[in-house]
């Protein structure tokens, strides 16, 4: 009778005030560029500033962080820096960038992804400060945080301050994934030694980076015993159990084959195998990241062998396309579309390995490793961050050959970094 009663209740309650029952919606997260402004930018005031961005680097209503900072009454912006893609997003991935004008502001433009990824002594001396505000997506290989980096490298060498504009972790503060990268291994892809998902904001990782020599590149780390002038600009209303599509923000297409904020969930997931050429990852069609196909592939084969695992918060279908362009551009594909069904369950970064170890056992005769571009190896080695990885899964195909190396940092990186948590 009870139980009836308080049914009862909670309907006048509702026909009372809807707005009583309905679900709360969640609070946006206000990014480092907001809480910036809203402090009047006192951090800048006085002083010459230099900013690296590109297009993500907006705030909830889309306004460029460039324009806001060129148009701040009280702030001094002289000089643009940009990262993979150029300050403006227009370049390809890989290409190099050459200095050049914004033509929006007039302001001198310096490429970080041409002749030199850290910025020069001519460049430091035009500014008194630096200001990094760019959308990474959470994962090692994902070139913006090498760049973040190298400007750390320049603040500490030239005694310059470094502003972090703190952004969301798309994937989480929690999702760590991933063996730590080894000696022989750091590259622009793997420029620190963390797990391929870390489970940080870029703001997050730049302070643990400034304190911890023992993460960079063995010979950079007698330099890094001296840290930089670093100020976080934490953001407000983020949680680390926040996924993207939690934040209540908008995605800006953070590179070309991340368009949306589910393009980085699935970066990790298919992205290792992508350099080897040899599968569509999807890059070249609509769906990049979320799927591997070849014309070999019997689809619902793959997708009942990958269903027939029960892999938690995963789920796969057959799928037929033709790229537009990169791998098997004109040709018919078959293969499996990934989805992930439960965000938090997922383990992201296995997934290909899974698909490779049921695609080697379907078909002996198509052998990743001997039929693929063997020049990519050391980008595979490089992504991985260790040899071991290639070396150990080409030899059996069996995921549960390398399980426990993939694994092996994640819980001593997850204790060790929570000392530089800004958020809970």
């Amino acid at each position: 009778m009870k139980h009836y009663s308080f049914l009862l209740l909670f309907s006048i309650l509702c026909l009372i005030s809807p707005l009583a029952c309905a679900q709360k919606s969640p609070t946006k997260v206000k990014t480092g560029i907001e809480v910036l402004r809203d402090q009047e930018f006192q951090l800048l005031e006085g002083k010459r500033v230099g900013l690296c961005t590109n297009p993500t680097g907006v705030d909830s209503n889309l306004r460029s962080t460039i324009d806001i900072l060129f148009e701040a009454e009280n702030v001094n912006l002289v000089a643009l820096f940009g990262p993979e893609h150029g300050v403006r997003g227009n370049i390809h991935a890989g290409d190099v960038i050459e200095n050049d004008v914004d033509k929006k502001t007039g302001i001198p433009m310096y490429s970080l992804f041409g002749k030199t990824h850290k910025p020069s002594k001519e460049m430091m001396d035009q500014i008194d400060v630096m200001v990094y505000d760019i959308q990474d997506n959470g994962c090692r290989s994902y070139t913006y945080i090498s760049t973040m980096g190298k400007l750390i490298e320049a603040c500490r060498d030239y005694d310059k301050e470094l502003v972090i504009l703190d952004r969301p972790n798309p994937l989480s503060g929690t999702k760590i994934e991933g063996n730590i990268v080894e000696d022989g291994y750091f590259s622009f892809v793997s420029q620190f030694a963390i797990p391929y998902l870390y489970g940080l904001t870029c703001g997050e990782l730049a302070t643990m980076l400034n304190q911890e020599p023992s993460l960079w590149p063995p010979e950079l780390r007698d330099q890094a015993q001296q840290p930089c002038r670093l100020t976080v600009v934490k953001m407000e209303n983020w949680h680390r159990s926040m996924n993207w599509d939690q934040t209540g923000l908008p995605w800006v297409v953070a590179s070309p084959h991340v368009p949306f904020g589910h393009s980085a969930y699935f970066y990790p997931v298919t992205g290792i195998f992508g350099e080897l050429g040899y599968f569509s990852i999807g890059v070249g069609y609509t769906l990049p990241f979320e799927l591997m196909a070849a014309e070999w592939i019997d689809a619902e084969q793959l997708a009942e062998a990958m269903n027939n695992m029960e892999l938690p918060g995963l789920s796969f279908r057959p799928i037929y396309f033709n790229p537009y362009y990169s791998v098997g551009k004109g040709k018919t594909l078959a293969g499996v579309q990934i989805y992930i069904t439960d965000f938090d369950r997922a383990r992201l970064s296995e997934v290909q390995f899974l698909i490779v170890q049921e695609l080697m056992r379907m078909y002996p005769d198509k052998d990743v490793f001997k039929n693929c571009n063997q020049a990519r190896f050391s980008m595979f080695d490089k992504v991985c961050g260790s040899r071991f990885i290639r070396e150990t899964f080409s030899a059996d195909y069996q995921w549960d050959s390398i399980r426990d190396y993939w694994y092996k940092d994640v819980d001593t990186f997850r204790t060790f970094s929570s000392q530089y948590y800004l958020y809970d």
